[in-house]
């Protein structure tokens, strides 16, 4: 990650929080800055704005990628709270009627996911009129609405419905409707990419580690099977040829080491079964499990995987979870046979084969059934994309038992409730 996006110090992001915790109708500008339609008005501010959602997105305990690991990985059993003083982190995993409506993490999930679209709106209005040069607009372009992906996406995975748009008491629509409204974002991007290659002039100015175009497949591929549109994900799937990652330096840290690994104060592993129930907990020979869970004395399981050192990167999405898509595509299809060898492709895989190390290194599996096909692709999710945000949406969609889970959803914060008469009701679990 390059070093002009420090663009919001901690402090200043913490202060901006403040701003962006209000519901969708609320402006999200800076009052220090220029006007908004001052901000956008060139092409360099325009891509200053592009680019900082990434910072949005990846840095600090405020950021999405933060909070949908942290909610995700203690309502799937994953990890636990270890300091008690963590309130909301310890309100997610006590779950159920525990998770209120002004919990800071679940506020802070929505407030900076809707942030990051409404700044990619931004971005994707102005880009063609302020931008003349096609390739450097379609980079533009491209780039904000990979993000702006990402944050439906998220509130997707939460919640039962998201806002449909930004906007003064928004309705909103349902979570499936928001991952095909992601998948549409994306399209869009992809359309402009291929009308026009995006120039190497935007490519300087974009972080190392993220490739635009295979993310973007990437990410059609997951939001498009999340949908239920497995004929597209497949299809996606089949176009993503490399892997992206979010970098990180020594003034913009990797925040789940940062925050969780380094200090060993906020939440940690639960243990080596990494939340599955018995008969689909990782076989002893399972590489992948000190891959990500760490052993030692206090406490006894730790935090591994991606966030073991202060700068190390994380990957947007892995080869293994492009894979694992291919083989829920077939066996949703009822092609056991292609859905089989596509699983056992990461069963089977060797770390050294894995681009990040990732790798099972089993004998391959068997099933005769679609049934035992799915049951053993959700086993192997939850193991290859441990700890990766995506746990309870596979809960939810491989229909795993509610005692599995400590809350299916999240509810509403209330600084949306207030604000907005469109908003549903919160969900019961």
């Amino acid at each position: 990650m390059k070093m002009y996006l420090n663009k919001y110090s901690r402090s200043f992001l913490a202060g901006m929080l403040l701003l962006v915790v209000a519901s969708c109708k609320k402006e999200y500008t800076d009052p220090s800055g220029p006007a908004s339609d001052a901000a956008i008005s060139t092409p360099n501010a325009l891509t200053d704005v592009a680019v900082g959602l990434q910072n949005w997105y990846t840095a600090n305990r405020t950021s999405t990628l933060y909070t949908s690991i942290a909610t995700a990985s203690l309502l799937t059993r994953g990890t636990y709270v270890v300091n008690a003083g963590n309130a909301d982190e310890g309100q997610l995993y006590a779950g159920a009627a525990a998770v209120q409506n002004t919990n800071a993490v679940v506020t802070g999930m929505w407030a900076v996911s809707n942030k990051i679209i409404f700044d990619a709106n931004r971005v994707l209005n102005a880009a063609n009129s302020v931008i003349t040069e096609p390739g450097y607009a379609g980079g533009v372009i491209a780039y904000a609405s990979m993000y702006k992906a990402l944050a439906l996406g998220n509130l997707a995975m939460f919640w039962t419905h998201v806002p449909d748009t930004t906007g003064v008491n928004v309705p909103f629509i349902t979570s499936q409707e928001g991952y095909r409204k992601a998948v549409r974002v994306i399209d869009n991007a992809l359309a402009v990419v291929r009308a026009n290659d995006i120039s190497a002039s935007f490519k300087a100015n974009i972080p190392a580690g993220v490739d635009i175009v295979n993310t973007l497949y990437a990410l059609k591929a997951r939001y498009s099977l999340f949908a239920g549109d497995y004929d597209i994900a497949l299809a996606a799937a089949n176009q993503v040829t490399a892997y992206s990652t979010f970098n990180y330096n020594s003034l913009i840290t990797n925040p789940i080491f940062t925050l969780v690994t380094a200090t060993n104060n906020i939440y940690q592993v639960v243990d080596s079964a990494m939340g599955l129930p018995v008969g689909l907990q990782p076989d002893l020979a399972d590489k992948r499990v000190p891959f990500y869970v760490g052993i030692g004395a206090n406490p006894r399981f730790r935090v591994k995987g991606f966030f073991t050192a202060t700068t190390q990167s994380i990957p947007v999405y892995l080869p293994g979870e492009i894979t694992l898509i291919k083989a829920e595509c077939y066996a949703r299809k009822d092609n056991l046979v292609d859905g089989l060898i596509e699983l056992n492709k990461v069963v089977t895989k060797q770390s050294s084969q894995d681009p990040f190390g990732v790798g099972a290194g089993l004998t391959a599996e068997v099933a005769a059934t679609k049934d035992r096909l799915l049951q053993l692709i959700y086993k192997h999710r939850h193991i290859e994309l441990f700890m990766s945000g995506l746990e309870l949406e596979d809960q939810r969609r491989f229909d795993r038992p509610v005692a599995e889970r400590k809350r299916s959803w999240l509810p509403f914060p209330f600084v949306e409730r207030n604000d907005n008469t469109n908003i549903p009701d919160d969900p019961t679990f």
